[in-house]
């Protein structure tokens, strides 16, 4: 199955953005992909918290949402939202991303599990427990290209969420992200290429990149990797639309040869000396 993997320089403009997913749709269309993936933020991108508070909506209010189903009902084809800035019934925000399917009916929501709160080397200070919730629970999703389990950017870090995502049958690893670029360089394709290799499954990382409106930085390098951890495509550093396959029989060649799923054991208690 043909894919379709949105990299982008997301502003601070929602309409804006929207407009950009929405050309990725008919353009990830009219090459013939079943499925689009778009990073992490796809909607807004802007740390000054009071501006990016002003867009925020409930999931029902949010444009560029709306825009995103339309144009995926219109055209038919299948869109993994990498996660959108949305408003919750308590106040806090939520870091969330959509399945959306050929009709445009939302079939998957995962919010973000979890979040960046870090200090990083280059002085760049994050705290997305500031204005955004976590999630609370995984979310395994049937797509035309299979089985899909959702995750976003910073969870990439944790290697339990993956193993529970490919016990519960996910085939395909959604990893939507807007990696810096001090981590990018540093950690990005290691980890995304150990996931892969651990859960013999296909890995398609959308991600933003270039210099923002809002000032800061992200890596880019959106990548989609195969069951054995080759990579399959690496979009680099500019904006634009890339193009994959996605073939069952490469994942069942390499879960035969290296049946590591079928061997997992839930591990003892440890005993430390």
């Amino acid at each position: 199955m043909r894919i379709a993997i949105l990299q982008m320089t997301g502003g601070i403009d929602p309409a804006a953005n929207a407009d950009t997913l929405v050309a990725a749709v008919d353009e990830a269309t009219a090459d013939g992909a079943a499925m689009l993936f778009t990073p992490e933020m796809s909607g807004l991108v802007d740390r000054d918290r009071d501006r990016a508070a002003a867009h925020a909506r409930e999931e029902e209010g949010d444009a560029v949402l709306a825009a995103v189903r339309g144009a995926a009902a219109q055209a038919g084809i299948w869109v993994h939202v990498g996660s959108l800035m949305i408003r919750t019934a308590g106040g806090k925000l939520a870091n969330r991303g959509f399945v959306i399917d050929g009709s445009g009916a939302i079939r998957a929501r995962y919010d973000k599990l979890h979040l960046f709160d870090v200090d990083l080397p280059t002085g760049e200070s994050w705290r997305e427990s500031t204005s955004y919730r976590a999630g609370d629970g995984a979310v395994v999703v049937d797509t035309p290209v299979g089985a899909l389990g959702a995750s976003i950017c910073y969870d990439l870090r944790f290697p339990d969420l993956y193993r529970a995502l490919t016990d519960a049958g996910a085939t395909i690893l959604a990893v939507p992200a807007a990696f810096t670029r001090p981590t990018g360089a540093a950690h990005w394709h290691v980890m995304l290429r150990a996931r892969a290799i651990e859960g013999a499954a296909f890995v398609v990382a959308a991600a933003q990149t270039g210099v923002h409106a809002d000032g800061r930085a992200t890596y880019g390098h959106s990548l989609v990797i195969d069951p054995w951890g080759d990579i399959l495509l690496d979009l680099g550093e500019a904006p634009g639309l890339g193009f994959a396959e996605i073939d069952p029989a490469r994942q069942e060649d390499v879960r035969a040869r290296v049946p590591a799923l079928r061997h997992r054991r839930a591990i003892p208690a440890v005993v430390r000396t």
